[in-house]
């Protein structure tokens, strides 16, 4: 029984030598990097995650005003040329609007017009035969006062009919006065202050044509640049609001691609303006795209390129770098790659 304990002993202390020998021969895992697939090769200096983009930038072209989708004139893929309308919001109603503002105008600037130009030549005659009416009145009725006044002394004549003639006399020189009164405001000029309001309602039709005239050209989408339609996420009959989502399709320009790469702060101290890279996707293989460091951040930030690894630091600290890259091929805007820094003269491959 002694004997068997001893031999049950060795045997349990020769297993777990070996269990231990495995374990401690099996490589340790590699350490996360962040990279979108396994990094290959090893003749980089630094490696980081990244994502393709258009040369401008991913450009999002939206409505600065509310308003009904009513035609998207171009589809994903279709190249553009810079100020082209791509799209139309509902104009109806800012037609309307223009003539309304053009018909206002037009009737305002009449109005100052026929203020500065006057009476018009019949309304200047008719003036003018009223006042020598009056005129001639007033000097009968004059003539008959001063006629009339010896004999009220000499008794020949009432007082009552010489206060008659009197008061006619006064009668026709109020007369008169209010034909010379409208004469001249026929034949004299304007008042300032009346052709001060009238050049101001001028000033206000026309801002108000040009209102409605800015609302159509917003009702108008252009393309900012010449490029590629990358995405359309709007359709024709949505309604666009500048609160909610006024983004009515993506564009860029795809004539060149580069990376936007985030690289560890732990390996920024290796990075040069101009030094070689290389790209690669999954998608691709072990093919690389060459490129070129061509531009540095200038403030640290947090990690936007995230892989699916649970044992990823998403809350690492990056800097955000651009790599251009020479011959783009089949690599589209959007797609993940893996970005890798070279030391000079190692570019290839």
């Amino acid at each position: 029984m002694k004997y068997l304990t001893i031999v049950l002993l060795v045997i349990v202390v020769v297993l777990g030598g070996a269990v231990v020998s495995q374990y401690m021969s099996e490589p340790t895992p590699t350490p996360v990097t962040g990279a979108t697939r396994p990094l290959v090769g090893g003749d980089y200096l630094v490696a980081a995650p990244g994502r393709v983009e258009p040369t401008s930038e991913e450009i999002t072209v939206g409505s600065p005003i509310n308003g009904l989708l009513k035609q998207v004139l171009v589809k994903e893929g279709d190249h553009v040329a810079a100020n082209q309308v791509v799209a139309l919001l509902d104009i109806d109603q800012y037609k309307a609007q223009i003539s309304q503002g053009e018909a206002e105008l037009k009737w305002r600037e009449d109005e100052l017009r026929r203020l500065l130009n006057g009476a018009r030549p019949e309304e200047r005659a008719v003036a003018q035969a009223a006042l020598d009416e009056a005129d001639a009145q007033m000097k009968t009725a004059g003539s008959e006062l001063e006629r009339r006044r010896p004999l009220v002394k000499q008794g020949n004549i009432s007082q009552e009919v010489f206060d008659r003639t009197e008061e006619a006399y006064t009668v026709a020189r109020k007369r008169r006065e209010a034909a010379a009164q409208r004469f001249n405001l026929i034949n004299g000029p304007p008042r300032d202050e009346d052709v001060a309001i009238a050049k101001a309602q001028i000033e206000l039709a026309r801002a108000k044509r040009d209102y409605a005239q800015a609302q159509l050209e917003q009702a108008t989408i252009r393309s900012p640049i010449e490029g590629t339609i990358l995405r359309i996420p709007r359709h024709a009959g949505e309604i666009v609001s500048v609160l909610t989502d006024p983004v009515i399709m993506t564009i860029g320009d795809v004539s060149r691609l580069r990376v936007r790469a985030e690289v560890d702060e732990a390996d920024i101290g290796k990075l040069q303006i101009g030094m070689p890279a290389y790209v690669t996707a999954e998608a691709y293989g072990d093919q690389r795209f060459l490129a070129r460091l061509v531009r540095k951040g200038r403030m640290l930030g947090k990690k936007n390129v995230l892989t699916d690894d649970p044992r990823e630091h998403v809350d690492a600290k990056i800097l955000e770098v651009l790599i251009d890259i020479e011959k783009a091929g089949d690599l589209l805007p959007g797609l993940r790659v893996n970005a890798f820094m070279l030391p000079p003269k190692t570019a290839g491959g």
